[in-house]
């Protein structure tokens, strides 16, 4: 019998227009201000902090809806922005530095929709905006580890020469390399020329006394600075990748500046932790000979610093870094056979060489884990620029039992800050601290005036289509009307469920395009049909004619245009992949609707009755 669908087909229609209408609810319901709470540098949110920061709003009058505590993070929802702001400042006035207290806009979507996936559709910068940095590298801090790497090189290379040397040290001069006779520093002044063309070599003694200094070049300066700033941009893009954030901007401005715009994001407070860390490690060698007495006075070697230990106290540890971050090249959290967390770290071939080769000729003796991280205390420097505060501390003190290759764990983190470190050591170190000079929530960059007036032009445009086709293909158009407007539902429904979607302005237009090619695709099948009945088939033989005929060509010219469109996604930046990406949904969706969702509605009305006469 022409034009039934069988009742399998049906359901399946009516399954996937409910899905789509369904994870399209969620966008009805708005979202809350809100301010969010994380934990830094060993504390942790708990039940304790969440009855003290409802007692620190209520002390100041600021009505709270409620306040969230999930996965070690406390959102607290107030109800306008001014509170907003006022929760914000009280909040971290009272908790202090060890907690991270950001804004934040929550979906105000129920409980129970939520637990059933449902979420809505994250908005860009353009509609909605979202999180601003403006970062800027401290290149002093990249010449200074530049300068240490350096100085371990001459250490290195003149031990290897068999050219003695008396001390190395850095100095107001540059790097200062002492000699005990003219005969080992003219030596190494030939060597160090021949190996090393980015430094300047000047002999300085005097009076008996030997000094090789050694200076940076100023093009060696120059390009320590841009790599420092070419890296950190890439590093941080790596960073709003591990946070799962769609269509971000991070760019250079100027020669010491990052833009990062993280548009719809959701965790503002991990956004600004994650992306501003300049968390590293080191491994360095324990100093067994300073006893309690010379740790406690700080009275220890020259070649030892002391440091605080987390879990409290204090050790000596060698100067000389026998390992960095840099030779990292993988690092998860993990958790050893007693379930305490711990970050399993994968190193480069170099790493594993040099860890090799240090773990071998120190077996038996302590090796510490230096965890460095700098932090803005609002401090700034005579210049007027911001001074961050160098934060050391030893995270772990374990006795090297083996010789250890590329790969090895550490430990003597909570959960989170295995979390995170792991995350910070995958995505890459900074090469220079970051310190956020500018942070803001951005409001449509084209105004809520324009916006306004586009979402109108959007409506009035579709208001026009379904006019015109309702009159013009009658019964018909009222079918092609119901699936245009099950279209737009379902292609907010997709943009909604897939996580990394973001709508912004320019997705809109492709919107407003998708509707103009569903109507396409109903015109093309109405106009078939119609050629059909004039040419004397019957009402049934027409209506599945009509349908078959007309699949070719709109699968043509929606796969064409489809092609189009994941061009533009996979080159495109910005404003170009929003608009390929809603593009390509709503011609999926498109196609759906005009072809199989109309059919089931006309199939359900004239399928398989005798008709001598359609309204079309």
């Amino acid at each position: 019998m022409l034009n039934k669908y069988p009742m399998w087909k049906n359901v399946m229609v009516a399954c996937i227009v409910f899905v789509g209408f369904f994870y399209a609810i969620p966008n009805l319901f708005g979202e809350d201000y809100a301010v969010q709470i994380v934990a830094t540098r060993g504390a942790e949110v708990t039940v304790a902090t969440q009855s003290t920061v409802n007692d620190i709003l209520a002390s100041k009058n600021i009505a709270m809806k409620r306040s969230e505590l999930k996965n070690g993070q406390l959102l607290v929802r107030v109800m306008d922005g001014d509170q907003q702001l006022l929760a914000r400042e009280a909040i971290a006035a009272a908790l202090g530095d060890k907690y991270t207290v950001a804004l934040n806009l929550a979906p105000a979507t129920p409980k129970w929709l939520e637990a059933m996936g449902g979420s809505p559709m994250k908005l860009g910068l353009d509609l909605r905006g979202g999180v601003y940095f403006l970062m800027e590298v401290k290149m002093d801090e990249a010449v200074r580890k530049m300068t240490e790497s350096k100085m371990a090189d001459f250490r290195t290379d003149l031990r290897g020469e068999r050219i003695r040397y008396a001390g190395i040290r850095e100095s107001a001069k540059g790097i200062e390399i002492k000699f005990r006779d003219a005969e080992n520093l003219a030596k190494a002044e030939r060597f160090l020329k021949s190996r090393d063309n980015d430094m300047v070599f000047t002999d300085t003694s005097s009076g008996g006394n030997y000094f090789l200094i050694a200076n940076l070049s100023d093009n060696y300066l120059k390009q320590i600075k841009e790599d420092a700033l070419q890296q950190n941009i890439t590093t941080i893009r790596n960073r709003v990748n591990e946070l799962g954030v769609a269509e971000p901007v991070v760019q250079r401005q100027g020669a010491e500046r990052i833009i990062v715009q993280l548009p719809g994001v959701q965790d503002t407070a991990r956004a600004k932790k994650i992306l501003g860390a300049t968390a590293s490690i080191e491994f360095r060698m324990v100093d067994e000979k300073a006893d309690a007495a010379a740790i406690a006075s700080g009275r220890v070697s020259p070649n030892s610093q002391v440091y605080d230990r987390r879990q409290g106290g204090k050790v000596a540890l060698y100067k000389e870094v026998m390992l960095s971050g840099i030779h990292i090249q993988g690092a998860q959290p993990s958790f050893d056979e007693y379930s305490r967390p711990q970050v399993s770290i994968n190193l480069d071939s170099k790493g594993g060489s040099i860890f090799s080769n240090v773990t071998k000729d120190n077996i038996g003796k302590p090796m510490a884990t230096l965890f460095i991280e700098y932090k803005d205390n609002g401090a700034k420097n005579p210049d007027g620029s911001i001074k961050l505060e160098k934060i050391e501390e030893v995270i772990s003190v374990a006795t090297i039992q083996a010789r250890l290759g590329r790969n090895f764990v550490i430990t003597g983190l909570d959960h989170s800050e295995s979390q995170n470190l792991a995350l910070l050591l995958r995505a890459g170190a900074l090469i220079a601290p970051v310190v956020i000079v500018e942070e803001r929530t951005i409001g449509p960059s084209l105004g809520a005036e324009n916006i306004q007036n586009g979402v109108q032009a959007m409506i009035w445009g579709l208001a026009v289509v379904l006019i015109f086709m309702l009159v013009y293909y009658r019964a018909f158009g009222l079918i092609a009307n119901l699936a245009l407007t099950a279209n737009l539902v379902m292609v907010v429904g997709v943009m909604s469920m897939i996580p990394g979607a973001v709508l912004t302005l320019p997705g809109i237009a492709g919107m407003v395009l998708t509707v103009g090619m569903a109507v396409d695709g109903n015109v093309l099948i109405y106009e078939r049909i119609r050629e059909e009945l004039r040419n004397g088939r019957s009402v049934q033989q027409a209506i599945h004619d009509g349908y078959a005929n007309a699949f070719s060509t709109i699968a043509d010219a929606n796969i064409t245009t489809f092609m189009t469109a994941l061009i533009l996604f996979s080159v495109g930046t910005g404003a170009v992949k929003g608009f390929a990406v809603t593009l390509m949904i709503g011609i999926a969706t498109s196609m759906f609707t005009a072809i199989v969702g109309t059919r089931a509605i006309v199939n359900a009305v004239w399928g398989g009755k005798r008709v001598k006469k359609l309204s079309i």
